[in-house]
């Protein structure tokens, strides 16, 4: 079930930004070599619940990042999480990388790694557990935690997609 997610203004938001890789890429050409640098940004309000990811390809390394900027704030989605954690447990998958994410009890913290960590303080979950299974890949990461995230489910969009009412629904 594809759900095609709604446009989030960047506006209003205070968005902040996380550089997770820059890579050196270089195209072999008839001259030589040309050297360009390519960023992979999240971005997210942790107070508004919103996360988006960009990439971004330049020259310089500040022009990749601020194109990666530019790209994320057009990619922005809201989560649906709990004060403290997640709904419910949750595998992201996209290409070969995986990464499995489970709510956690309140003082745990974010047990995260690298592109999981960056995505997940982003969207400003306090406690929560993950495994990164798979690729190690960041792009592949990100893309594979933001896949997850957007599987939680709300009870009002649970109860409504069943029929029932909330209050009969179990926690």
């Amino acid at each position: 079930m594809a759900t095609v997610a709604k446009r989030i203004e960047s506006q209003g938001l205070n968005l902040k930004e996380q550089v997770v890789s820059i890579n050196r890429v270089t195209k072999v050409v008839k001259g030589g070599k040309n050297l360009s640098f390519s960023a992979l940004i999240v971005i997210g309000d942790p107070g508004a619940k919103v996360v988006g990811f960009g990439t971004g390809k330049a020259k310089e390394v500040p022009a990749a990042i601020k194109k990666g900027i530019e790209s994320a704030k057009k990619n922005l989605r809201k989560i649906h999480v709990l004060e403290t954690t997640i709904q419910h447990q949750v595998t992201g998958k996209f290409g070969s990388g995986m990464v499995l994410l489970k709510p956690a009890p309140a003082g745990t913290g974010v047990i995260a790694g690298g592109p999981v960590r960056a995505v997940i303080e982003a969207v400003g979950i306090p406690n929560v557990l993950t495994k990164s299974l798979g690729s190690h890949n960041p792009h592949n990461v990100v893309k594979a935690t933001i896949n997850a995230l957007e599987q939680l489910r709300d009870k009002t969009e649970i109860a409504d997609l069943r029929g029932v009412d909330v209050g009969r629904l179990r926690a």
